[in-house]
Parts: C-alpha cells; sequence; structure tokens
C-alpha cells in the first residue's frame, strides 16, 4: 500500500481524494466558489488502495496532520493586510512623506493576494462577480492616485476570503475527528494464528477477533459469539444492539461484553465510516461552489460597467477630439463603481448577526451559513439527543397479580446491579436506593439476564425469553408507544414487567410549533432507531414525516429527497448525523457536548441543549437576511447612480469618493442593527451552555 500526502494542494491534480464513476476513477472538474475564486477542496492526506473495480482510489489517512487555523493563507493575508493599511493610515495623520504610501502600498498587495490572482483566472474563464469587480475598481483607484482607497477595498474583501477559508478548515479537522474512530490496530486469525494489524491491511475473508470494548475496525459478518454492539456513532441508535451469528456489523460500532469473531467484508478505505467521509467531503464542496446573493448582483454589474466605461472613453475621445479627459473621466467610473459600500454590505452584517447569535449561545459559520439558515423551509429532525434527552428512564411498571411496583424494580435492579447496559441505569435510577446484587449472575446472550436472591432463582429478560401471560396486552401497548419493555421473573413466577423510554425534551412540542410559526413548512424524524419508537416519539412531538431505521446513507438520500421540495436544515447531534449535515442547505449540530465531527460537519452548531434556539435562530437568519438585502440594494443601487453622475462629469474624483465614504457609513449603520438579540424570543433556551445528560455518551475514542 502506497502512501500520498495531498497537503493543501486542490483536489483536482493535487492528490487528494477522487470520486468513483462507475467502475473507473475520474477525478472531478476545478470547482470554483460564487466568486469565481479556485477554492481549496477538502482534503487531508491519503492512503492508496485497490477498490472493488481493481481501480485504485485514495482514502482519508488518519495519521494525516491537520492544518492550523494561523497556518491558513488567506487569514494570515487579511491580517497582514489590516495591520499595513492601519499602520499607513496612522502615520498620514502624523504627516510623515514617504513611509504611508509604502505602508498603504504593502496592505494593498498583500489583501489583493486574496482574490486578485483568482478573479483574473476566473475572468479567463468568462466568471464575472465581485472578486472581478473589487480588482477592476483597485486598478482603476490606483490609477488615478487613490492607493488607499484600492488598499481598504481589497483589505475588506480579504476579511471574507479568510472567514470561507476558516471554515473549510475546521471541517477538515471534523473529517480527521471521524477517522479517529478507527482503532490504531486489529486483532486478526490468519492460518489459526492471532495477530495484530494495522486495519488497512485488512481484506475482504479475514476473521477479526473483537474483544470486549473494543472497537470494529471494518465492516463484517459476525462468524462466532454474541454481544450488545453500541452503534450510536453508525445508525444512531439509542441504545446497544444485540448482534449474533449471521448479523451485520459496521466500523467503529464498539462491542459490549462479548467476544466477537468477525468476517471482513470491506476493506478499510470501502467500509461504512469511509463511505461517510467522502459523502461529508463531496457534500461540503457542493455547497464551496454555490453562489452568494452578493455575487449574483455582481454578475450583471461587472459586464455593464466596464462596457459603459469603455464607450465613454471611446466615444467621449472620438466627439471631443480629446482622449485625455474622457479616458480620465473613464477611470473615475470605475471608482464611481467601486464597490466599497457593496464589498462591506454582506460582511458587516453577517459579523453583526454572527456576534449577537453567538452571545445567544449559537454558532453560525460565516455568511454564506447565515443566509442558508435564513432561506430554511423544511427541517430535518435526528431523534436521539435532538428530540429526546439520550438519557432511558422507566417509564411504567406493570404487576401481575399479588405483587407490587416495589416488588418488581427490586427484583429488577438486583439482577441489573452490576450491569453497564443503559437499560440497566434507567432501571436502578427507579428502583431502590442501595439494592443488593443478585447472585450468580449471568447473562443469556440475546435474552436477559438470570441470578438468585435470597435463595430463590429469578429472571429478567425480553418478551419470548420470558412469557408475558397475563401481561401481554399492556406490554405490546407500551413497545407501540416506543418503550424497550422488559418482564421479570421470580421462582418461575411473573411478577411484571419495566418499561425504558428515551423520553422527548420538555421543549420539543414548543419548538415544533414555533418552526412553524416562523414559516418552516415540513418538519421530519430521521432515526437509525426502530419504526415503532420513532412513530411513538414523533406523535408526541407533532412532527409531520417520520424516516426510521436509517443508516447515514439513508439518511442522506432522505434530506436530498425532502430538498426537492424546499431548503433543508438537518439538525443532529452524533457522528452518524454528519454526513445529513454536510448534505443538507445547512446542517445544525445540537448541543456543546455533541460529536465533534457532527459539530465540524455542520454549519450552525447550538451550544445549548433547547430545542427552542432553533426556531430563534431561523427568525434571526432571516432578520439579518432582511438587512443584507437592505443594504446590497442601497449599495447596489448607488453604484447605479454613481455611475452615469461621474460619466458625464456631474461629479468628480473628490465628490464620488466622499459619497462611497458617506455610503459605507450608512451601510455600517445599517448592518450594526443585525446585532440586537430580540429574534432571540427565548433566553432561557440559548445561553445556557449545559453540558446536559449527553455528557454521559460515549464519546470517540
Amino acid at each position: 500500500m502506497s502512501e500520498s500526502s495531498s497537503g493543501s494542494e486542490p483536489k483536482n491534480g493535487g492528490g487528494g481524494p477522487v470520486e468513483l464513476q462507475a467502475c473507473g476513477c475520474t477525478p472531478k472538474a476545478p470547482e470554483a466558489n460564487g466568486c469565481g475564486c479556485e477554492v481549496e477542496a477538502l482534503v487531508v492526506k491519503t492512503k492508496t488502495i485497490v477498490d472493488a473495480c481493481g481501480c485504485e482510489v485514495e482514502v482519508p489517512d488518519p495519521a494525516a496532520p491537520v492544518q492550523r487555523l494561523y497556518e491558513v493563507r488567506e487569514i494570515q493575508l487579511a491580517a497582514a493586510s489590516g495591520v499595513l493599511l492601519a499602520a499607513g493610515l496612522l502615520l498620514s495623520l502624523l504627516d510623515v512623506s514617504t513611509a504611508p504610501r509604502v505602508l498603504v502600498v504593502l496592505a494593498l498587495t498583500v489583501g489583493g493576494l486574496t482574490f486578485i490572482p483568482q478573479s483574473v483566472r476566473a475572468l479567463f474563464r468568462g466568471r464575472l462577480s465581485v472578486g472581478t469587480l473589487m480588482t477592476i475598481a483597485a486598478i482603476g483607484a490606483v490609477l488615478l492616485g487613490e492607493v488607499a482607497e484600492a488598499a481598504t477595498l481589497a483589505f475588506l474583501f480579504s476579511i471574507s476570503e479568510a472567514m470561507e477559508s476558516y471554515a473549510m478548515t475546521r471541517t477538515r479537522q471534523g473529517l480527521r475527528a471521524l477517522m479517529d474512530l478507527v482503532p490504531d490496530r486489529a486483532t486478526v486469525r490468519r492460518g489459526g494464528v492471532e495477530q495484530t494489524v494495522d486495519p488497512a491491511e485488512l481484506v475482504v475473508g479475514d476473521v477479526l477477533v473483537v474483544k470486549a470494548g473494543e472497537r470494529i475496525a471494518t465492516d463484517g459478518t459476525i462468524r462466532t459469539g454474541r454481544s450488545a454492539l453500541d452503534l450510536s456513532a453508525i445508525t444512531g441508535e439509542s441504545v446497544p444492539a444485540e448482534r449474533g451469528p449471521g448479523d451485520a456489523v459496521y466500523a467503529a460500532a464498539i462491542n459490549g461484553s462479548g467476544v466477537l469473531e468477525v468476517d471482513v467484508t470491506a476493506r478499510a478505505g470501502e467500509n461504512s465510516l469511509a463511505r461517510v467521509v467522502r459523502i461529508v467531503e463531496e457534500a461540503q464542496e457542493r455547497k464551496g461552489s454555490s453562489q452568494r446573493l452578493a455575487d449574483r448582483i455582481a454578475r450583471p454589474l461587472v459586464p455593464g460597467v466596464l462596457v459603459v466605461a469603455l464607450l465613454i472613453a471611446v466615444i467621449g475621445s472620438l466627439v471631443s477630439g480629446d482622449p485625455s479627459e474622457w479616458i480620465n473621466r473613464a477611470l473615475v467610473v470605475l471608482v464611481a463603481a467601486s464597490p466599497c459600500a457593496f464589498a462591506i454590505a454582506v460582511p458587516v452584517t453577517v459579523v453583526s448577526a454572527i456576534g449577537a447569535a453567538t452571545r445567544s449561545g449559537v454558532l453560525i459559520k460565516g455568511g454564506a451559513a447565515l443566509e442558508a439558515l435564513a432561506s430554511v423551509r423544511a427541517v430535518a429532525l435526528d431523534k436521539t439527543g435532538t428530540l429526546t434527552r439520550n438519557q432511558p428512564r422507566v417509564i411504567d411498571t406493570l404487576t401481575a397479580a399479588g405483587t407490587t411496583r416495589e416488588d418488581v424494580l427490586a427484583v429488577a435492579a438486583a439482577l441489573e446491579a452490576r450491569s453497564d447496559h443503559p437499560l440497566a441505569a434507567a432501571i436502578l435510577t427507579a428502583g431502590p436506593a442501595d439494592p443488593a446484587p443478585a447472585g450468580d449472575v449471568e447473562a443469556v446472550a440475546g435474552h436477559g439476564l438470570t441470578g438468585t436472591i435470597a435463595g430463590t432463582e429469578a429472571r429478567l429478560g425480553k418478551p419470548g425469553y420470558i412469557d408475558a401471560g397475563p401481561l401481554a396486552g399492556d406490554v405490546q401497548r407500551l413497545q407501540e408507544q416506543g418503550a424497550t419493555v422488559v418482564l421479570v421473573e421470580r421462582d418461575g413466577q411473573l411478577i411484571g414487567a419495566v418499561a425504558v423510554r428515551d423520553e422527548l425534551r420538555p421543549e420539543a412540542v414548543e419548538a415544533v410549533e414555533l418552526l412553524r410559526g416562523v414559516g418552516v413548512r415540513q418538519v421530519a424524524m430521521l432515526t437509525g432507531d426502530n419504526t415503532a419508537t420513532a412513530t411513538g416519539l414523533a406523535g408526541q412531538a407533532g412532527v409531520d414525516q417520520v424516516h426510521a431505521e436509517l443508516l447515514p446513507e439513508d439518511k442522506v438520500t432522505v434530506v436530498e429527497r425532502m430538498q426537492l421540495e424546499h431548503p433543508v436544515a438537518m439538525v443532529g447531534d452524533g457522528i452518524n448525523d454528519a454526513p445529513a449535515l454536510a448534505s443538507a442547505r445547512v446542517g445544525i449540530a445540537m448541543g456543546a457536548m455533541g460529536s465533534d465531527v457532527a459539530i465540524e460537519a455542520a454549519d450552525v452548531a447550538l451550544m445549548g441543549h433547547d430545542l427552542r434556539a432553533l426556531p430563534d435562530s431561523v427568525a434571526h437568519a432571516r432578520r439579518s437576511g432582511r438587512i443584507m438585502r437592505q443594504n446590497l440594494a442601497f449599495s447596489g443601487g448607488l453604484l447605479v447612480a454613481l455611475v452615469p453622475l461621474a460619466g458625464t462629469g456631474v461629479l468628480g474624483l473628490a465628490a464620488v469618493v466622499a459619497i462611497h465614504e458617506v455610503a459605507e457609513l450608512v451601510v455600517i449603520a445599517n448592518g450594526v442593527r443585525a446585532a440586537r438579540r430580540g429574534a432571540f424570543g427565548h433566553p432561557d433556551a440559548t445561553t445556557a451552555v449545559d453540558p446536559g445528560p449527553r455528557a454521559t455518551r460515549a464519546q470517540p475514542a
């Protein structure tokens, strides 16, 4: 197996991951973002493997170093440009002669490196955008001697480029965290001898030996053994699932107490976890190439300005016979079309809106995420840990004739006293304070527990292992309500049953109603849990649609299908939600203690655990979007008005520059209105960063 390091090169041609097309391995065409600029694809160091089609493909390597934030080129350039510009302006106030001009020229050069080269290349490919207009205006300002104006323009636009690069770097860190779920070593039996190997060396047909508490290195089928597997990283199931011979298991699943022998069915680069990485990466790339609102407005504006300036220079020169005057006037037109206010119309609003959201416990990753959140008309909610507490509890205790609720819970607690199963924790919480552990406790794989209490035999297990008898009707009713039911038997007699369920968050119903109040037309639940549990909880929450028993790929399919009708926000908190978060119009990670991968794959992170922050955030984004459009309309309209006035000589260079400065102040004043926090109607829902019950959830190793 060979290795290649893609470093920070673009995906096409840089040795990064490629997209499989049928049985061929064809790299994607070069991508550009909404500014017409080439963007760095989401890449990590890769390993080359041979897939099932016999093609060499590159997959993420968890040993790859991740680029640090301060190493991102755009962030370095924006910071340097700002420092140079500030120093130059300060020295100009002190009446220093040469140094201010040198510093301003350097600020222009450094800031321009973030967008001018890409804009020029994009122009040759026929792409026009804000970046193109910025470049033309900067050149025009320099030709007229307004170097400080050009430097200010370059600095302002470099900030937006730095923000985009920041979000890209954070996403790459999330992909690295995802691949860290694969264990460093795996135990495999070959030729009757157990040996430890790198998971990348596993081949289809190998026999994995997975001990208690270990993560499974790749996908496979259980050959021997039975155990409860924590599948939360893959399916999002709220409690461990019993698996035995013939059942499929997935990479990153955590084995319970049994020892499993697993027949490998997929190599490391082709397993479910690697597919999740590719889905996240490709979805983020699609989102990176989407056009921003400012760029859609700038597309017709750029050629219009160029044509007008050219016509003024040519026609005026021919008619008057004085080319110098009309060429100078054409340059003034270019400066008049300089999008100074237009350039900051979006950033100032975005910074204000994001700052207000952050103070309220909502992290929004840049302007694109803010715009996407404002456009949402459908919401897909993960169940476990998002709609629910992820804290199973006893919701009912059934009793047979002659027994009490306390008797049933005491026997169940005695049997579960030394178990680490989530259901055991719920039963122990509901039972007596300090239950005496039962003696001779044994686990009956896939069924339940047996033991002795004060010399009397006792059993606890699922329906079928123990006959529900007269409680059958109530057991079925509770199961239909989404509960997991265990029956309790003492001395060969059924004494009762205990129902455990992961309950809805107390504010879930109100949050769903508030979503409809802010214009969300469709609310759906997506979960890896069974249909009965999901349907019962969805009915309680007032959710429109239920999609249950889903793998990560299935969630992506559902989200993409929903997006055919409305822009979708996907809300989740687990690793299994990451592909859907990345594929949705906007991904929203729930809770500060949620999966790092989910938070990095998402566009928005709700740091608290109150779902009412979700509709509040949508309302805030929509208000900010209105302010953004107001700024764009004002600044764009100003450009349209200034161009003819400058072209006809009504306004000279000094007047044009003065009007631009006043317009910038107006845009800034309007943009800072987005910092108002009035849109957040539930301060308690957003300000408290409470680790909540998910702090007890098993985190990635």
